[in-house]
C-alpha cells in the first residue's frame, strides 16, 4: 500500500491510496481458497471444486468484496499511522471509468482511490474552576399551590344542561357532516362530539358560529380550511357542515375538597396538595437547571474559538433549516411575517449550527479528559423514559433503539452533555438567588424565543455523527396531580394545527421512531431572530 498526502489545508486533509494488484491478487485467491472448502457446485464433489474454476465462475463478486475491504483496511491503517481524528466518516472515491474498474477487477491494474476528510480541531481546554454562575432558585408557596389547584380544577370542571343558548365557554355536543361542493369528504363526520366553545379545538371560524345554538337546533357552519391544513386536499378550500346540536351545558366549576382529591386517585386534598408541590418543585428545579445550563454554555462559547469542521457545520445547518422550512410550511408563515428575510434567517441559522458545532467538541473533549461515561443504567432509564411517550407503541421503540446505533447515540447524547455540565458546575463558584416564577420564566423565555436556540449534544469522538438531541423545554405548566396524556383522534373539524411530540428539529432532525404523539398546544413558526447563537 502506498500513501500520498495531497492536500493539508486548515483542517482538510486528502490522501490518494494504491494498493498493488498483487495484494489484491493474494487476498482474491485466499478467499477463493476458503470458498473451495465449501462449495457445493454440480459437477463437483463437495468442498473439491478446483480454485481455477471458482475464479472464473465467482472472481468478480468475491474480487468486489476484496476491493471493498481492502479499502476499509487500508482506510483505517491511513488514519493510524497519520494519527488522524476524523470529524465525520472519511469520504472515499474510488475509479468511475468502467475500463479501469475492469483492469482492477481483471487483476491488470493497482487499485488508486482518494480519501478526503476534515479532522477534529485541536484546542487547549480552558480552567472553569474560576468560573462565577448564579443559580436562580424559586421557593414553591402556598399562592403557588393555590394557583395549581385553581387550573386543575378547571380542567375537570363538571357539565350541567342548560336550557338556553349556548356561550363562549358553554360546552355542545354535536353530530356534523363536511361537504366541499356539495359532497361529503372524508373524515368529515363523526358523531356526538363535545366542543367547548372558545377552546380552538376547531378549525378557525367552526366554534364562533355555534355561539346562540340549543339543543335540538341544526345550522349549517361555513368555514375555509387553513391553507397550512395538514391535509393537502382540503387546505384552503371552503366547506360546509351540517351540524345537530344534541346538548348545551354550562360549566360548573369543581369544588376542591377531599371527594375532588379521591377523583384524582389520591387520598384527601392535602395529599393532592403535596403531589402538586412536588410536581411544582420538581418544574422550578427544571427551570432552574436549564437556566444553569445555558449560563454555563454561553461561557463557554465565549471562552473557546477555533476553526470548526465546515461539513459538520453545514450538516448541523441543513438540519435546523430542513426543520425550520418544514414548521413555516406547516404554519403557513412567511419571513416577513417575522420582520426579517431569508438571507438574515440563513446568516443567523449557520450562527447557532457554528455554535453547536463548537461547544459540542468543547464538551466531548472536556468529558473525555474528565472520564465523563454515560452508564448503561442511565442510558436505559432514557430509553424508558422515550419509550413512555409513546403509549401503546412501546415495543416498538425499543425496536428502534435496539436496532439503530446511531438512534443510541442520540439517546446517550443529552445524557453526556448534563454531565459534562454537571461537572462543570461542580468545579465552579455558584451563587443562589430567590427569584419569582415569573422572573425565572421570563429569563428562561428570552433564550427560549428561536425555537431552535436549543444546545446541542455530545460529541464522541469516536464517532463523530454529530447528531443533536432532546432539549429542555420546561416553562409549561405541568400542574397536573398525574399525567395525563388527552391526544384524540381528530376527525377533519378539527384543527390540525397542532405542535406534535418535540420534531427534534435539530442537527439532523429525524427521529424515526413510531409516529409522534400530538400535542394539544399549537406552537408558532421559530422564524424569531436568534438574539443568541444558543
Amino acid at each position: 500500500m502506498q500513501v500520498t498526502e495531497t492536500l493539508s489545508s486548515g483542517l482538510k486533509r486528502e490522501y490518494k491510496v494504491v494498493v498493488a494488484a498483487s495484494e489484491l491478487d493474494t487476498e482474491l485467491n485466499k478467499r477463493l481458497n476458503e470458498l473451495a472448502g465449501k462449495a457445493n457446485i454440480k459437477g463437483f464433489r463437495p468442498g473439491k471444486v478446483p480454485v481455477p474454476h471458482l475464479k472464473r465462475v465467482y472472481g468478480k463478486s468475491v474480487m468486489a468484496e476484496v476491493v471493498q475491504k481492502q479499502v476499509d483496511d487500508a482506510s483505517k491503517k491511513v488514519l493510524e499511522q497519520h494519527n488522524l481524528k476524523p470529524a465525520y466518516q472519511p469520504e472515499v472515491k474510488l475509479p468511475e471509468d468502467q475500463a479501469e474498474v475492469d483492469r482492477i477487477f481483471d487483476g491488470k491494474s493497482d487499485l488508486s482511490y482518494t480519501m478526503s476528510l476534515e479532522v477534529i480541531p485541536s484546542f487547549e481546554l480552558q480552567d472553569t474552576t474560576g468560573l462565577t454562575l448564579d443559580r436562580h432558585v424559586i421557593d414553591v408557596t402556598d399562592t403557588h399551590i393555590d394557583e395549581a389547584l385553581g387550573r386543575i380544577a378547571a380542567q375537570y370542571k363538571d357539565w350541567q344542561a342548560k336550557d338556553g343558548k349556548a356561550e363562549k365557554g358553554d360546552r355542545v355536543t354535536m353530530s356534523f357532516v363536511g361537504k366541499i361542493d356539495g359532497t361529503a369528504f372524508e373524515g368529515g363526520t363523526a358523531e356526538n362530539v363535545p366542543l367547548e366553545i372558545g377552546s380552538g379545538q376547531f378549525i378557525p371560524g367552526f366554534e364562533d358560529q355555534l355561539t346562540g345554538a340549543k339543543a335540538g337546533d341544526e345550522l349549517v357552519v361555513k368555514v375555509t380550511f387553513p391553507e397550512s391544513y395538514g391535509v393537502a386536499k382540503l387546505a384552503g378550500k371552503p366547506a360546509e357542515f351540517d351540524v345537530k346540536v344534541a346538548s348545551v351545558e354550562a360549566p360548573k366549576e369543581a369544588v376542591v375538597d377531599d371527594e375532588f382529591a379521591k377523583k384524582l386517585g389520591l387520598e384527601s386534598l392535602d395529599k393532592l396538595k403535596d403531589t402538586v408541590r412536588e410536581r411544582m418543585g420538581q418544574e422550578f428545579g427544571q427551570m432552574t437547571r436549564l437556566k444553569l445550563k445555558r449560563d454555563v454554555l454561553d461561557a463557554l462559547d465565549k471562552t473557546y474559538s477555533f476553526e470548526l469542521p465546515e461539513r459538520l457545520v453545514e450538516a448541523e445547518f441543513n438540519g435546523i433549516w430542513n426543520a425550520l422550512s418544514n414548521e413555516m410550511q406547516r404554519s403557513g408563515k412567511s419571513f416577513a411575517d417575522e420582520n426579517t428575510t431569508e438571507e438574515e434567517a440563513r446568516k443567523e441559522y449557520r450562527a447557532i449550527a457554528e455554535r453547536r458545532v463548537r461547544l459540542g467538541l468543547v464538551l466531548g473533549t472536556l468529558g473525555e479528559k474528565e472520564g465523563v461515561n454515560v452508564t448503561d443504567e442511565e442510558l436505559q432509564r432514557a430509553l424508558l423514559d422515550r419509550a413512555r411517550q409513546f403509549p401503546g407503541q412501546e415495543r416498538k421503540v425499543f425496536d428502534y433503539y435496539r436496532k439503530n446505533a446511531n438512534a443510541l447515540l442520540e439517546l446517550r447524547g443529552p445524557i453526556f452533555e448534563q454531565k459534562v455540565v454537571d461537572h462543570i458546575v461542580s468545579k465552579a463558584t455558584v451563587s443562589e438567588k430567590k427569584v419569582t416564577r415569573e422572573e425565572l420564566q421570563a429569563l428562561v423565555q428570552d433564550e427560549d424565543e428561536h425555537d431552535h436556540d436549543h444546545d446541542h449534544h455530545d460529541h464522541d469522538h469516536h464517532d463523530h455523527d454529530h447528531h443533536d438531541h432532546g432539549h429542555d423545554h420546561h416553562h409549561h405548566d405541568h400542574d397536573h396531580a398525574h399525567d395525563h396524556d388527552h391526544a384524540h383522534d381528530h376527525d377533519h373539524a378539527h384543527d390540525h394545527d397542532h405542535a406534535h411530540a418535540h420534531d427534534h428539529d435539530h442537527a439532523h432532525a429525524h427521529e424515526a421512531t413510531p409516529e409522534a404523539k400530538k400535542a394539544p398546544a399549537k406552537k408558532k413558526a421559530p422564524v424569531k431572530k436568534a438574539k443568541k447563537a444558543e
